[in-house]
């Protein structure tokens, strides 16, 4: 008897980034592409609760229950890959058989929020994220930081990666060799609301599939040892009216942020201790957010400051039109261990709570030497059990995440802190290396 292998049939992949912040779903031939746009997938509720190491430690859906994972064609990439051609990948949300957003899918909770912030306030969010990752493509080399040396030992990567982001119609802006070793950041240009936080689900799987390509890992993992320098997820922002034009800076106000804006940057520094258990979400993830890491360990706001929790963003010239369009601040307290849908979502939705109480924006002491105890600025929070119950004993939160979400949520990272609980210091960060 002969073997006779079959031609390859062209398959497309639909996921979410989930609770875990990793791209899950399930594949289907292309040519069922009309019918699962209208029917989706078949899913069930503790999918969602897949850990990032993957068993389902606990859930509270059990086997029970049917949902669908419905593709969102204007996310379709196709993704490079090494040993067939491209493979097209599609990104979804998971909704209830009658159609209706099911209150644990991570992309609702981010547009339920963006939702609200236009329908309230008239304001629409343009964002971007700074990805950074360690590529083990180049050699370890001291004295290679921000160095062109090293830059060109990545040799075709920065290029390709670039290419395949303009394929998938996504703006490169930068590629550049970062402060700790083989550490590079990408960035890219922004994109009004969900799209900001697809982009940066494309652009990591992008990167891993070009690393890929090349023998070679990305990894986006907060932090690869627990004394070592970290990988952060940086996220910039800035409001819109419904015209799209930039409402967010005035030259006279405090820190250059308008009046308008204010009480939105205000509601992300109230909530920000609290939100970490959303943006910084794993147990490795207090490993970089400890001081001397050029990371932030104060819920404070900066101006131009690359310590601070959320950064007021320098202009580089240009009239008052430019001002206004470019005008943004960095949000500094997040990783790729995060969905971008929750990351993005929890800024949104506690800066949209700070617009409905009309809180105002805090004035925080500045530049080197600067006392945050004394001013009244908080800690943010030395471990994930303590910034989920933080997170647990915010009211607000409740509304923003429902009853559901929250108590899976809460459920979901407990038991990911309890899966590497007997593991020393160094053992978590590489059990987290391996996955992100």
């Amino acid at each position: 008897m002969t073997n006779r292998a079959g031609a390859l049939e062209s398959l497309m992949f639909v996921g979410t980034s989930d609770l875990a912040g990793l791209v899950r779903g399930k594949a289907f031939p292309l040519a069922d592409l009309e019918e699962r746009v209208m029917f989706g997938v078949g899913l069930t509720g503790s999918n969602i609760m897949l850990s990032a190491f993957g068993p389902i430690y606990v859930s509270p859906f059990g086997t029970y229950g049917d949902l669908k994972l419905v593709p969102d064609l204007s996310t379709r990439t196709a993704i490079p890959a090494t040993e067939t051609a491209d493979i097209e990948l599609v990104l979804g949300d998971i909704r209830t058989l009658e159609n209706a957003a099911w209150s644990c899918c991570p992309r609702s909770f981010l547009r339920r929020g963006l939702d609200a912030l236009e329908a309230e306030h008239g304001l629409r969010l343009l964002a971007a994220f700074e990805q950074e990752f360690v590529y083990t493509g180049v050699p370890d080399a001291p004295g290679t930081s921000y160095s062109f040396d090293r830059f060109r030992s990545a040799g075709s990567f920065p290029g390709r990666v670039f290419g395949v982001l303009r394929d998938a119609d996504i703006v490169p802006d930068s590629f550049l060799p970062e402060y700790a070793a083989r550490q590079f950041e990408i960035t890219v240009k922004p994109r009004q609301g969900l799209r900001a936080a697809d982009d940066a689900v494309l652009v990591r799987e992008i990167v891993r599939a070009c690393a890929a390509l090349a023998d070679a890992r990305a990894a986006f993992s907060p932090v690869l040892e627990p004394a070592g320098v970290g990988n952060g997820t940086h996220i910039h922002f800035s409001l819109q009216d419904r015209s799209d034009r930039g409402v967010m800076y005035d030259a006279q106000s405090p820190f250059g942020i308008s009046p308008r804006a204010q009480p939105f940057v205000a509601g992300v520094l109230e909530h920000l201790p609290a939100l970490t258990a959303l943006t910084a979400p794993s147990v490795a993830s207090f490993f970089r957010l400890r001081p001397n890491k050029w990371a932030p360990v104060w819920a404070n706001l900066g101006e131009r400051d690359r310590g601070a929790a959320v950064r007021v963003c320098p202009l580089f010239g240009g009239d008052a039109a430019t001002a206004a369009r470019d005008f943004n601040v960095e949000f500094r307290v997040a990783d790729a261990t995060a969905s971008p849908y929750m990351a993005l979502g929890a800024l949104v939705h506690a800066g949209l709570d700070g617009l409905r109480r009309n809180l105002a924006l805090p004035r925080h002491p500045q530049g080197p030497g600067a006392d945050y105890a004394a001013a009244g600025v908080r800690m943010l929070p030395r471990s994930l059990a303590q910034a989920l119950d933080m997170l647990a004993a915010t009211p607000a939160a409740r509304g923003w995440l429902g009853d559901e979400l929250l108590a899976a949520y809460l459920m979901f990272k407990r038991a990911e802190i309890d899966a590497v609980a007997a593991l020393t210091d160094d053992e978590t960060c590489r059990r987290y290396a391996e996955v992100y």
